[in-house]
C-alpha cells in the first residue's frame, strides 16, 4: 500500500514513548531484518540521518494512507472486539495496539467520531500496561477532548504536533520488536478491511492497491528476525507462512491485470492473519 492518511498517526501517537519489549543492546541477529520499503518511510532525511532501514519499523501512517482510495471502508462488517481483560503478554499487547490504531483511523476516516472516545481509553489502558510515559496520557487527553467536541480540525492539528515526536520515539527504541509488532498488527487489520472493501466494490484500479508483494515480503522477514521467544510462537509462525504465500499471490506481472479471484484469496488470507494476530498466549 503506497501512501496512507495522516489521521491514523494521531491514534498511533498515543503509543509514543512505550517501553521496548526487552533490552536489545545485544541483538543476536540485527542483520536479519529486511529493509523497509522506501515508500513506507515518511521523511528521507530522517531515514538517512537516523538509519531508518533494517532496524526501524515502517511508518504506520503510510500503511493506512491507501485506505483513503478505498472508501467507504466496511470496518463495521469485520468487527474485531478486544476482550475486556487485558493480555498479560507484551507481544499480544503490541499486536492488539496495532489493531486499535487501525480501527481508530477507520473511525476518523468514516466520520464516526463517537467511536474515538472508547478507543482512546483502550489505548490508554494498553499504553499503561506497556509502561508508557506521561506523554501518552497527554495525547490521549487531547484526543478525548476533541472527540467529545467532534472537532476534526483540532484532531488534525494534534496530529501535526505529534507526528515527528512519534517517529523519533520509534526510531530510538533500543529494541524495535515492539514497534514492528505494532506496525504488523496495524497492517494486518488494514489489509483485512481494505481487501474486503475491494471485494465489495471491485475495479482493477482499486484492486491494484492490494498488490504489494514488497510489503508482504518485508513483514514475512520481520517475523523471522524477532526474538525467538516471539517468532517461535505458534500463531506468529503460522502468520509468517501465510504472509509468505501472500507475497507470491500479490505479485502483479507487467502487462497483467488484477483479478477478482486473487482479491478473494488475499481477503481470505487477511482474515486468517487477523484471527491469528489476536490469538493470545496461553
Amino acid at each position: 500500500m503506497k501512501t496512507m492518511s495522516r489521521a491514523a498517526v494521531l491514534l498511533f501517537a498515543l503509543t509514543a514513548g512505550i517501553a521496548p519489549i526487552s533490552a536489545d543492546e545485544d541483538d543476536p541477529k540485527p542483520d536479519a531484518r529486511p529493509a523497509v520499503p522506501d515508500d513506507l518511510i515518511d521523511d528521507p532525511h530522517v531515514r538517512e540521518e537516523l538509519g531508518v532501514n533494517e532496524f526501524t519499523a515502517p511508518s504506520i501512517k503510510r500503511i493506512f494512507d491507501d485506505l483513503e482510495k478505498l472508501t467507504p471502508l466496511p470496518a463495521d462488517e469485520l468487527v474485531r472486539e478486544m476482550p475486556k481483560r487485558m493480555p498479560l503478554d507484551r507481544t499480544d499487547l503490541a499486536l492488539e495496539i496495532g489493531f486499535l490504531i487501525a480501527d481508530g483511523f477507520m473511525a476518523v476516516q468514516g466520520g464516526h467520531m463517537a467511536k474515538i472516545e472508547p478507543l482512546a481509553k483502550d489505548l490508554q489502558r494498553y499504553g499503561r500496561a506497556l509502561g508508557a510515559g506521561e506523554r501518552v496520557n497527554r495525547h490521549a487527553a487531547s484526543l478525548l477532548e476533541n472527540a467529545r467536541k467532534n472537532n476534526v480540525e483540532a484532531l488534525k492539528k494534534e496530529l501535526t504536533a505529534t507526528q515527528r515526536d512519534v517517529e523519533t520515539d520509534l526510531i530510538h527504541l533500543r529494541d524495535v520488536d515492539l514497534a514492528h509488532l505494532i506496525s504488523l498488527g496495524g497492517w494486518v487489520r488494514a489489509l483485512e478491511v481494505s481487501s474486503h472493501a475491494v471485494q465489495k466494490k471491485y475495479t482493477d484500479e482499486r484492486a491494484k492497491q492490494l498488490y504489494r508483494e514488497d510489503i508482504a515480503d518485508y513483514y514475512e522477514g520481520i517475523i523471522g528476525s524477532l526474538d525467538p521467544r516471539i517468532s517461535e510462537r505458534d500463531n506468529l509462525k503460522e502468520m509468517r507462512k501465510i504472509i509468505a504465500e501472500l507475497r507470491d499471490i500479490m505479485i502483479l506481472e507487467e502487462g497483467k491485470k488484477p483479478n477478482e479471484q486473487t482479491v478473494k484469496s488475499i481477503s481470505a488470507s487477511a482474515g486468517k492473519l487477523a484471527t491469528l494476530a489476536l490469538t493470545r498466549k496461553k
